[in-house]
């Protein structure tokens, strides 16, 4: 993220950090273990948000985009946070109804990591005790699309097999989505 991030932007910078990990998951023979349901959406009217300026096809670079320091990261953040809230928590209790799932039997959220005060509030809105929400944000900062399985990595320890887990994000475009997952293997036995 350090790439686009413009540390003038007091707004922005502190948020952001680098980070890249990745999740594998593959198939089994095993029922009831592994990816669950998903529910996936974007949202386009959530581009003059959270975007970049130019850089792209529609404003290539040139130098008068990199001299007015269009190809960074912009986000208003307060537009941001109550569509980042709503959403996650609206699709996370999306899959638990469709899945009969609920706060006794979810062991984990693991949400995207944007901003702790947005992962409180997703788990007051689906009255989840933060004990059962995977927290990293404090150790990385927001990673973008590393911050899921950063956190996956972290607590692998605590998993435990047949845990449902639900993850969800909120990204650029005004992405966001759950998937629930129903863990495969105990903590780092493998």
């Amino acid at each position: 993220m350090s790439s686009v991030t413009d540390y003038k932007d007091r707004a922005t910078c502190p948020l952001f950090g680098d980070g890249a990990a990745a999740v594998l998951v593959e198939a089994t023979e095993e029922e009831n273990i592994g990816v669950i349901d998903s529910y996936f959406r974007a949202d386009g009217k959530g581009l003059p948000f959270l975007h970049m300026k130019a850089g792209g096809s529609v404003s290539p670079p040139s130098h008068f985009t990199v001299d007015h320091r269009l190809h960074y990261l912009y986000q208003e953040g307060r537009t941001v946070f109550r569509y980042a809230v709503t959403n996650m928590s609206d699709d996370c209790a999306l899959i638990a109804e469709r899945n009969n799932l609920n706060k006794d039997n979810i062991a984990w959220v693991v949400p995207h990591q944007a901003n702790l005060r947005i992962i409180e509030a997703v788990a007051k809105r689906l009255e989840l005790p933060m004990e059962q929400v995977m927290v990293n944000i404090e150790h990385y900062g927001n990673t973008s699309a590393a911050t899921i399985p950063l956190a996956l990595w972290e607590n692998e320890h605590k998993l435990k097999k047949g845990d449902n887990i639900i993850m969800t994000a909120f990204g650029a475009g005004f992405v966001h989505g759950a998937s629930y997952y129903k863990w495969a293997y105990d903590g780092g036995n493998k």
